[in-house]
């Protein structure tokens, strides 16, 4: 009988590496019950499928995991976005709750409707985005305890054309945008990166999108944790929107594999 995937994997490194690679974007599935509160049709979803995921970047981290002088380990989730969010906060601080895309969506890339305005979130939060939170807290802190830090580094793509709902769509699209946290990321982690992706055209920082993920318990107080949001501008490894991938990933794979063994 078929087994649904389970909601995330944690795939082990190396024993003594501080390195977490976290995909978080890179899932198109939506578990059956969760499908029946999403109001669009299925070609509709399928569209928005393409826009919304980030494809094929868990091949990319596992391309760059296979030839890393130190094999990181890798957090990924492999439910869509569409089910919920585990990058947002879960709370009113979220700015993206603006236009209906704080931690369980309830609008679309174009700004439709994705879900019914009274759908309760709790209980999708309650099944996928808290054990989520919980496990990515945890493989942190295995990470501190293993090589005493952990360095987080957020695998991400994004689309060469701004999209409807992105609030700081007007800026620099470059092939590699680096966001950073004033916190959590150090100038030295930036500048690696800088380094690593130096051949992909250019690099600029929070542009068009900002921040990385640690999770809430590290957030702001705990400096053993460094990360790093890369996102990758799509049409540099891929056909847009959710096509194949091109020979851009293994050079790709090859930038993120540098900038994890400098980590």
């Amino acid at each position: 009988m078929h087994q649904p995937p389970q909601p995330f994997t944690l795939v082990p490194g190396a024993v003594d590496s501080p390195v977490l690679l976290h995909v978080p974007h890179g899932s198109r599935h939506i578990p059956h019950r969760v499908r029946g509160g999403i109001t669009l049709g299925d070609a509709a979803l399928e569209r928005e499928l393409d826009h919304i995921t980030d494809a094929h970047t868990a091949e990319l981290a596992a391309s760059a995991a296979a030839i890393a002088p130190s094999a990181p380990w890798r957090f990924v989730n492999n439910l869509s976005r569409l089910v919920v969010d585990p990058e947002r906060f879960p709370d009113e601080r979220e700015e993206m709750s603006a236009v209906g895309m704080g931690a369980v969506y309830t609008r679309t890339t174009h700004r439709e409707r994705l879900r019914a305005p009274e759908t309760d979130p709790a209980p999708l939060l309650e099944a996928y985005f808290h054990p989520y939170a919980d496990a990515m807290t945890e493989a942190v802190d295995a990470r501190i305890a293993a090589a005493g830090r952990a360095v987080i580094i957020d695998v991400h793509s994004y689309p060469t054309a701004p999209l409807p709902y992105e609030l700081h769509g007007t800026g620099p699209r470059p092939p590699v945008c680096l966001g950073t946290d004033p916190f959590h990321t150090p100038p030295e982690l930036r500048s690696l990166a800088e380094g690593a992706f130096a051949g992909f055209g250019g690099t600029a920082v929070d542009t068009p999108f900002a921040g990385t993920y640690v999770p809430l318990k590290h957030y702001g107080t705990d400096r053993r944790v460094t990360a790093l949001m890369i996102e990758i501008r799509r049409d540099t490894y891929m056909t847009e929107p959710g096509g194949p991938a091109g020979p851009g990933l293994d050079a790709l794979a090859g930038a993120l594999a540098e900038l994890v063994g400098t980590c």
